[in-house]
C-alpha cells in the first residue's frame, strides 16, 4: 500500500460499503472498523431483524478474505466447528477434516443459542489464533476475527456467554431501532434486490494485514496509557462489581485506541480516542454484585461515571 492517503481512502469506500447496508448506524460501522484494523472480534447484541447479521455479511462481501458462517443451534457440537479426524477404511488411517472456523472471517450467527460446551471451542481461536484438536496444534490463517451475533439472554432458547467468551471479544455493539427515515430507506433500498448484491471488496487479505501491522505503529503516550490504567483500575475497586476489567481488557482498550487513532489518520492516541472507545470495549467485562444486580444498576453507566473521576491527560 503506497502510504496512509491510500490506506485512508480504502477505509473510507470500506464504511461506505457497510453505511450502504446498515443505514443510519454511523458510529456502529465506526466501531467494528476499529475491531477490524485491531484484529478484535465483535459481538454484536440485540433483538432479531435489525441488521446484525446483514453488517456481519457486508463486512465480509467487503473484503477479499475467506468468510464462512456457522449459525449456532442448541445440538451444534464443538467438532462442527473446529473440524474432527475422518476414519478412512481403504488404509485404516485416520485423516483430519478442518471446520469452517479455518477462515479469516467468522460468523458466529446467535451464538448464544449453543450450549456452553459448544461456545467455549471458541476460546482458544479468539486468543491465540489456533486450535488444539485431539491433541495437534492448528494455526489459523491471519487475519482472524469472529463477528457473533446474539439475542438478549432474557430470550427464550438462549445460554448467556462465559465471562472468560466474553473478555476475548473486542467491543461488543448494540445496532438499536432505525430511526423513521433511515426506515424508509431501507424499505427503497430493497425493493427490488438486497444492497450486499452489489458489493464489492475493496481491501484485500494483504492490505488489512498492513493496516493491522501500521495500528500498532501509531504512537500512545505513556500519560494515554497510564489514563486507561486508571480508568481501568476503579472497575477493580468500585463496590458495586464482584469482578473488574482484566489485564485483556486494559491491552485491548489500549490496542482499540490506536485503531481508532489510525482510522482518522493520525500518527498518535488521544485520550478522546480512549473516552469514545470505553463503552464498548469495558462494559461487557465486569460483573455487577447480588445487590447491585437486583437493584437495577447499569453497568455501562457505572463504568461512564467511572470515567468521569479520571483526570483526562493533557
Amino acid at each position: 500500500m503506497n502510504g496512509p492517503t491510500e490506506g485512508q481512502n480504502k477505509l473510507t469506500r470500506l464504511r461506505d460499503n457497510l453505511r450502504s447496508v446498515i443505514r443510519g448506524k454511523d458510529e456502529c460501522i465506526d466501531i467494528v472498523t476499529v475491531a477490524l484494523l485491531a484484529g478484535g472480534s465483535v459481538l454484536m447484541e440485540d433483538v432479531p431483524g435489525v441488521g446484525k447479521t446483514t453488517l456481519a455479511k457486508a463486512l465480509a462481501h467487503s473484503l477479499d478474505v475467506a468468510f464462512n458462517r456457522i449459525q449456532f443451534t442448541p445440538d451444534l457440537l464443538p467438532g462442527d466447528i473446529l473440524g474432527s479426524s475422518v476414519y478412512n477404511p481403504v488404509d485404516g488411517t485416520f485423516t483430519f477434516r478442518s471446520g469452517p472456523i479455518f477462515c479469516n472471517i467468522l460468523l458466529a450467527d446467535e451464538i448464544n443459542r449453543a450450549s456452553p460446551r459448544t461456545q467455549s471451542a471458541l476460546l482458544e481461536a479468539m486468543n491465540e489464533m489456533q486450535v488444539t484438536i485431539e491433541g495437534k496444534r492448528h494455526i489459523l490463517p491471519a487475519p482472524f476475527l469472529v463477528l457473533a451475533t446474539q439475542n438478549p439472554v432474557e430470550y427464550h432458547g438462549t445460554y448467556p456467554l462465559p465471562e472468560a467468551q466474553l473478555d476475548r471479544f473486542l467491543v461488543r455493539v448494540s445496532l438499536g431501532y432505525p430511526g423513521p427515515d433511515d426506515e424508509v430507506d431501507i424499505l427503497h433500498a430493497q425493493a427490488e434486490r438486497h444492497p450486499l448484491e452489489t458489493l464489492k471488496p475493496v481491501l484485500t487479505r494483504e492490505e488489512l494485514i498492513e493496516m493491522q501491522q501500521a495500528v500498532r505503529r501509531i504512537k500512545v503516550d505513556p500519560a494515554v496509557s497510564r489514563y486507561i490504567v486508571e480508568i481501568v483500575t476503579l472497575t477493580r475497586e468500585d463496590a458495586q462489581f464482584k469482578l473488574g476489567v482484566s489485564p485483556r481488557g486494559s491491552l485491548m482498550l489500549f490496542r482499540a485506541a490506536q485503531a481508532s487513532a489510525f482510522a482518522d489518520g493520525r500518527e498518535f492516541v488521544l485520550p478522546d480516542d480512549v473516552q469514545t472507545l470505553v463503552p464498548y470495549v469495558l462494559p461487557h467485562r465486569v460483573i455487577l454484585t447480588s445487590k447491585a444486580k437486583y437493584s437495577g444498576a447499569d453497568k455501562q453507566a457505572i463504568v461512564s461515571d467511572l470515567v468521569k473521576r479520571v483526570k483526562v491527560p493533557t
